[in-house]
């Protein structure tokens, strides 16, 4: 079993705090309007591959061949409200997801993805992009946070309702909106373990995905910010375990150190999935 440790930034409510939206660039700080008004920019995140490797499954004589149609560039263009809360802005955990999505990202095709606590939603856009079939969901409370999640999509080209899904779920809840949800090979996630009074809410909606849907897996990215916060006793108790995934291997075929985009910070990436019992 592997535990997970969570904090809340310190730094959180700090309009100046840098993150890379490429390999090479940050966002400079977000100067403040005169009459307080939230100030929006559009971030850009772009992702390539520059190597040929097994990583991505495709041959040399492929490519040059043209028997695939494997997308090696892809631009995606998040709004942002450096002003506003946590769902408006993209944090580190999502940049680190979005890559690794990315060297994954033949598998994706055809795939039905559900990505919680999506926010400005760039894991759930690369899936959407790259072939699968996603759904984006954010607090059910929260109108100004969903339909800033639909503006994502807008500014992507993606229409919710016919190119992606946007919905409303309570964590913890069972409403009639998780109901909904059917046909599930990933559940996606970034920092949403950030406030330790939410974790059971988190994990009891996950562990009744997957009991609907026991071959699919929950993956999510985290930063690590104290030591005394763990969901270790909560998988047990909801049936679920837990395995840390690698990253230092991302972005590697695409030339990209994925610390530069952790910023400073310590993130993870755990796969969990239901105990066979």
């Amino acid at each position: 079993m592997t535990s997970g440790r969570f904090q809340l930034n310190e730094d959180s409510d700090d309009n100046t705090t840098n993150s890379t939206s490429s390999a090479t660039s940050s966002v400079p700080p977000c100067p403040r309007s005169v009459n307080s008004d939230l100030i929006e920019h559009i971030r850009k995140f772009t992702f390539s591959t520059i190597s040929t490797s097994s990583n991505n499954g495709v041959s040399v004589e492929q490519l040059k061949e043209g028997t695939t149609d494997i997308l090696n560039n892809l631009e995606i263009k998040i709004p942002e409200l450096l002003q506003g809360g946590y769902s408006f802005y993209t944090w580190p955990s999502a940049s680190i997801l979005a890559w690794f999505l990315w060297d994954r990202r033949q598998a994706l095709t055809g795939k039905y993805i559900l990505e919680l606590g999506a926010g400005t939603a760039l894991p759930g856009i690369l899936a959407a992009k790259c072939g699968a079939h996603v759904t984006l969901s954010d607090n059910c409370i929260l109108p100004k946070s969903l339909a800033h999640t639909k503006k994502s999509c807008l500014t992507n080209n993606l229409l919710p309702g016919q190119d992606i899904e946007v919905i409303g779920l309570s964590w913890g809840l069972l409403l009639s909106s998780v109901f909904l949800i059917k046909n599930l090979d990933f559940i996606i996630a970034a920092d949403c373990f950030y406030d330790p009074t939410v974790f059971e809410d988190i994990i009891v909606t996950v562990s009744f995905l997957l009991e609907r849907n026991p071959k699919a897996k929950f993956l999510f990215t985290y930063q690590e910010r104290s030591t005394d916060w763990s969901i270790e006793a909560l998988l047990k108790k909801w049936n679920l375990c837990a395995v840390q995934v690698n990253i230092d291997d991302i972005g590697k075929y695409s030339g990209i150190d994925v610390l530069e985009f952790a910023g400073g910070h310590t993130i993870h990436l755990l796969e969990i999935t239901r105990e066979q019992i």
